[in-house]
C-alpha cells in the first residue's frame, strides 16, 4: 500500500503511538503473569485446586464494567479475560503436577 506523502507523517505517528501501547501491554502483561506465577505456587504449596470460577466470575464482572466505562466493548474484554484465566490455569495446573513431583 502506498500512503500519499502528505498524510504519511501523520500515519507513521499514530502506528508509533499503537506500537508504543502494544510494547506496554506486553509488559503489563508479563507483570500480570508473574503475580500469578506465585498464586499458583501459593496454591500448590496450600492444596487449593488451580481454578476458582467464583473469582473468575467476579473479575469477568469488573472488567465489563471497567470496559463499558472506557469505552471499549465488553465483550470483547470478556474474550480478553477468559484467554488470559485459561492460560493462567493451566500454568497452575502446571506447577501443581510439579509440587506433587
Amino acid at each position: 500500500m502506498t500512503v500519499p506523502a502528505d498524510i504519511a507523517p501523520e500515519l507513521a505517528a499514530l502506528r508509533d503511538s499503537i506500537d508504543n501501547i502494544d510494547a506496554a501491554l506486553i509488559h503489563m502483561l508479563a507483570e500480570r503473569f508473574k503475580c500469578t506465577q506465585r498464586v499458583g505456587e501459593f496454591k500448590a504449596e496450600h492444596g487449593l485446586p488451580p481454578a476458582d470460577p467464583a473469582r473468575e466470575q467476579r473479575q469477568i464482572a469488573r472488567l465489563r464494567s471497567l470496559a463499558e466505562n472506557a469505552k471499549l466493548d465488553p465483550e470483547f474484554a470478556e474474550k480478553f479475560l477468559n484467554f488470559i484465566v485459561k492460560e493462567v490455569i493451566r500454568h497452575h495446573e502446571e506447577i501443581k503436577r510439579r509440587e506433587r513431583g
